[in-house]
């Protein structure tokens, strides 16, 4: 990855749809894939409150939006939120070689998993994004435990 590129810039696209997500009623957590020219590939955000889809993280959105790519060694996930076991295992199981995560307070997710594994992690402890999602899960508690596969 080239030391160049702009991590402050690459990780306020993934806060822009947290934020967008947080609008439509969702999860404010955004992510976006680059490729190691910071060339955006993709955006998404969690969307699993708007659309009933469990499925559909904000790693897995921008991840399906960014279309097929022949290598994804050299792609690097942003997300503003370390990413959760599903979503590690989409970083694994593609070979995504950079992950920079906004935040890892709230939710530590695979991180040091990834790190065992070879990926390059760069938490920006981002006191955006540790707020955004803070104040979210204070006043919708039921909602991110579910989130999270908590009772």
């Amino acid at each position: 990855m080239k030391l160049e590129l702009d991590l402050q810039e690459m990780l306020r696209v993934a806060v822009e749809e947290a934020r967008l997500g947080l609008s439509e009623g969702g999860i404010p957590i955004g992510a976006a894939l680059f490729d190691q020219n910071g060339t955006l590939l993709g955006r998404g955000h969690n969307r699993r409150v708007q659309e009933g889809d469990p499925s559909v993280h904000g790693e897995t959105d921008a991840f399906r939006k960014a279309g097929r790519q022949r290598n994804y060694r050299d792609k690097i996930m942003v997300t503003t939120l370390a990413p959760c076991w599903y979503c590690s295992g989409l970083v694994r199981q593609f070979n995504i070689g950079t992950v920079i995560v906004g935040e890892s307070l709230n939710f530590p997710g695979g991180i040091e998993w990834l790190r065992e594994h070879g990926v390059r992690v760069i938490d920006m402890k981002s006191d955006e994004c540790i707020y955004l999602l803070k104040d979210y899960i204070t006043a919708n508690p039921a909602v991110w435990n579910e989130d999270i596969g908590e009772e």
